[in-house]
């Protein structure tokens, strides 16, 4: 990961309830999302332990961690500089600290 786009605030905390969905949205600056150089992706960090890598969105696709994909997609709103995470049947196991991050192609 080159560099971090979004960091964690405890202001922007999100309480969900087992079952229900999660919207996280990353405002990025510094590059374009059209950008064919540079790809943004999302990485957890569960309290205590390592990061985890959920996905990540090129121009030409989208990747996911094999077992994250039918929980996880990623969207991109290109004309706003945006990328969206959004999560399925949230469950206490998902807490963690959630980070956007851009990687090079």
């Amino acid at each position: 990961l080159e560099h971090l786009i979004s960091s964690p605030h405890l202001d922007r905390m999100i309480l969900s309830s087992p079952g229900q969905s999660l919207t996280l949205t990353c405002q990025v600056s510094g590059y374009s999302l059209t950008d064919n150089s540079y790809a943004t992706g999302w990485i957890r960090q569960p309290a205590g332990k390592g990061l985890e890598w959920i996905g990540i969105r090129y121009t030409g696709g989208t990747y996911y961690k094999d077992s994250l994909k039918n929980q996880f997609s990623i969207d991109l709103d290109a004309s706003n500089n945006r990328v969206t995470l959004n999560g399925l049947n949230m469950q206490p196991a998902d807490t963690a600290v959630y980070y956007c991050a851009r990687e090079p192609q």
